[in-house]
Parts: structure tokens; sequence; C-alpha cells
């Protein structure tokens, strides 16, 4: 973030508040307005909305052990539910603009690792089992003290790490950079466009929100990013009507023909607690329940700490304001996707582009899930945004995390490797977890071989050592013999 936008935009005393709401989110006090508030709200949900129809397209494509298949209709109802309350429920109880909604990733491994190997029931039995023993760390305080004990610089590095990876998921999910196909035969991995040029309108249509928004960023507009993807929308809805356009990717902007849609709300509460257990061996439950817990683990850990860090309210010794309550409203939102088969919901990192339109507190979050609980009705009207009209403000909000670099002691190796490890895996390997993972393990390693081994904090050595498992999880797997 610049030292402009500290000042303007986050004053150290706020004028009084103004009633009982501003009082019980700390409106004024964290230097916020209502305005700011309902534009992040806006900003993050329609960065995020994409959930709602790419859920469905992940869960209902698998098929379980026994052939079956999940209705999509009942998926876009389940994740819309998961995504309004648990986002509602952080704003309250934890008073931060985090929202949450299933998430990408681990809805992949619900899908196409678990599900093949039980039943449905039994896969989102899992993701319960997972939800409420990340619940059992934080009422015994082991999840916050691993927060509290990773070092500030690797905090800030785990902060420009998420930047370059929201940038990077907002390049990709545009369509400006598009993976080779295997088949290629080249040792290139990404291309520009997806011809290694750029073509088509939808493409223009991202490039002139990203033109646009960092226009109004640096002019200081207030609402530039909630501006920009309202505005590029109804571009691409014209463009939509007057050119051909094959294909706009998950979203087409188009005036929908229904309005209302009625919810399907089917899917709830069909999980099996234990039923795992009757299907593949306790092993193999151990090792599946673990890679979920360890990849919501920290990633939530990432996206709290980078988000927070944004917008400028981590204490002096970098600490979450309330990070018990929201760590706890965290694993309670996996459980309770679960329980509504529309896999672990997470908090995320999308909620920096709130952040970045002026959010501060939790009251953004009432918009956010009230916009979600609108999509349980309006999904039609409230899903016309494409990635191409949203995708600028997740490049806007990598830059600005991305400042956050200035604060590293880039002469010390014994935090800079690690710190550059950590930013540099997080995009490269498309994952916030591996990013923190490699830093950790780089670190203990690092003050090993430098004899300060005893400055390491006891729970970052546990923690890296779970890393390790964690990134050879294939070959135990092949020396335990599980399938």
């Amino acid at each position: 973030m610049s030292e402009t936008q500290k000042v303007e935009d986050r004053p150290g005393a706020g004028p009084p508040p103004a009633n009982s709401a501003d009082r019980f989110f700390k409106i004024s006090a964290r230097g916020s307005t209502f305005g700011r508030e309902v534009r992040g709200g806006f900003a993050t949900f329609f960065t995020m909305a994409y959930i709602l129809v790419l859920n469905p397209i992940i869960l209902s494509s698998a098929k379980d052990k026994f052939g079956e298949q999940l209705d999509s209709v009942q998926l876009v109802t389940a994740t819309a539910l998961v995504a309004a309350v648990m986002t509602i429920v952080m704003g309250v109880g934890g008073n931060l603009p985090l929202a949450l909604a299933a998430g990408l990733g681990l809805n992949a491994v619900v899908a196409f690792q678990i599900a093949p190997l039980m039943s449905w029931d039994d896969a989102m039995g899992l993701i319960v089992l997972e939800g409420l023993l990340i619940c059992v760390l934080v009422v015994t305080g082991l999840r916050e003290a691993v927060m509290r004990a990773i070092p500030q610089p690797l905090k800030q590095a785990i902060s420009v790490g998420i930047g370059l990876f929201i940038a990077f998921i907002g390049f990709v999910d545009a369509g400006f950079v598009s993976r080779i196909p295997d088949a290629a035969n080249t040792t290139v991995p990404v291309q520009l466009g997806g011809t290694g040029a750029l073509t088509g309108w939808p493409i223009l249509v991202f490039c002139l929100g990203v033109l646009l928004t960092i226009g109004l960023l640096a002019r200081k507009v207030k609402g530039a990013i909630l501006i920009s993807i309202v505005a590029m929308t109804i571009v691409a809805v014209v463009i939509n009507e007057i050119a051909d356009i094959k294909s706009w990717g998950l979203t087409t902007p188009k005036v929908p023909d229904d309005v209302v849609a009625s919810p399907d709300f089917g899917l709830l509460g069909d999980f099996s607690l234990f039923g795992a257990f009757g299907e593949v061996s306790v092993i193999t439950v151990v090792l599946l329940v673990f890679t979920l817990i360890l990849s919501d683990f920290f990633d939530t850990m990432g996206t709290v700490v980078g988000v927070t860090a944004e917008a400028g309210l981590l204490d002096a010794e970098g600490r979450v304001p309330g990070l018990g309550r929201v760590l706890l409203i965290d694993g309670a939102a996996a459980a309770v996707g679960g329980a509504s088969s529309a896999s672990s919901a997470t908090t995320y990192i999308e909620s920096a582009a709130g952040v970045g339109e002026g959010a501060r507190t939790g009251f953004a979050n009432l918009v956010t899930g009230g916009l979600f609980a609108c999509a349980l009705f309006l999904t039609p009207l409230l899903t016309i945004v494409p990635m191409q009209a949203a995708a600028p403000a997740l490049v806007a909000v990598g830059f600005l995390m991305m400042t956050q670099v200035k604060h590293i002691d880039w002469d010390r190796y014994e935090i800079a490797i690690p710190a550059f490890l950590t930013i540099a895996v997080m995009p490269f390997t498309y994952s916030i977890t591996n990013g923190i993972g490699a830093g950790f393990v780089s670190y203990v390693v690092i003050k090993t071989v430098l004899g300060r081994a005893r400055q390491v904090h006891w729970l970052l050595w546990a923690t890296s050592a779970l890393f390790l498992i964690y990134f050879a999880i294939d070959p135990i797997e092949q020396l335990l013999n599980v399938k």
C-alpha cells in the first residue's frame, strides 16, 4: 500500500461514532465510512461471484465411487447459501472484511481425489470432520499460536506473495495469460493470450478494465475498483450484443431472460460423518483429512494476514485483531460447507478487492453476504459480470499488496531467502499453502545452518515438519501402500 493511502484512507483516529452500528463495527474508529464499507462489500462480491458458477461446475462434473453426480442447480443454492451465511457471521463475529465461500482447490480435491473413493455423503462427511478438527485446533489455541509464532518479515512476505498470486489469478481468469497445452512439447508453461497473442473482444474488455482501474486509482477516485467493474460489465454487455463472441468463459454478459430463479435446498444435510471409514482404510482417511486441514489451515492463515495487513489493521507486533474468533468462524465454515455439500468453505483472498475499495470492518461483509443471499433468488441477474470485467480489480489489488515488499530487509539472507521463496512459490505453484510451506522450511533450515536453531519457535519446527510430510505425501503413500 502506498504511504498516501495510509495517511488518507487509514487515519489513526477517526471521528466519534455516528450511531450504534458505527460503534459496533468500529467504522469511524478504523478510519472508514459507511460508503466505503458498502463499496467494498460490492467489490468483494463481484470479484468472487464466479464461485456461484465455478463450484457447481467442478463438483457436478465428478462422479463418486458409485457413479452418482451432484445436481448443479442444488449446488448453486448450496454454494450461495454457505457464502451468504458464513460471510455475515464473519462480519458480525470477526468484524473484519473477510468474505467466505467454497474454496477453490479444496473443491477439486473433493471432486477428483476423494469422491471416486467413496459416496458423496461420505466425502462431504470428511469435509465436516476436517472443519470440526480445525475448530478444535482453534479452541486449544494451537492455530492462533502458530500464526503468532511466524516472524513479522515472513508475514510481510506472505502478503506480497498473495499480491502476486491474486494478480496472476486475474490475468489467468481473464485469459490474458493461458497455459500452453502439454501437447505443444514446449518448455514455456504459459503464454500471452490463448495463442501467444491477445485476440478477441473479451481480452479487450479486460485490458480496458485494467487501464481504467489503474487510472482511477492513480487519480485517487473514490470507488475506483467498483466503478471499473460496473463500467466494464456494461461495456461487455453491449459488445456481446453487437459482436460475434465464441466464449466469455464461465459467465456470459447478457441480459438474462429470467431475473428470478427458485433455490433448491435438496443437498443440505447430505453427509455421513464417519462413513468414509467403511469405504477406505483408516490410513487413507487420515492422509486425506491431513491434506485438507493443512491446505485449509495455511490458506486461511495467509489470506487473513495478507488482507488485514493491506487494510492496515495489524498491530505493532503484526497480530490480527480478534484472531481467535476469526479462525473459529473459518473452521466452522469448513464444516458448514461440508454439511451443505458445497465443499469446504474458507476465507477468500478476493476480499482484498473490498479492502482496496476502502472496507475496514465487518460491515462490508453484511453487504457481500446480503448479495450472496440475493443470489439465491437472483442468480441470473447477479452472475452477468464476466471475469474479464472483474479481474482488473485483482490486478490492482495485487499491486497494492505488492508494495509491502519494501518492509522486508533484503540484506539479511536468513530472512530474505525464505521471504523470496514464499513470494515466488505462491504464484508459480498457484497455491498459498505451498508458498508458506517453502518459506517455513527454508527459514528453519537456514537458521539451523547458521547455528541459530534455538531462535526458531518450536511451533515453526513442528509446522515445518508437517510441511515436509505434505510435500512428500506421494512417496509416503507409496511407502505405506496407500491407494
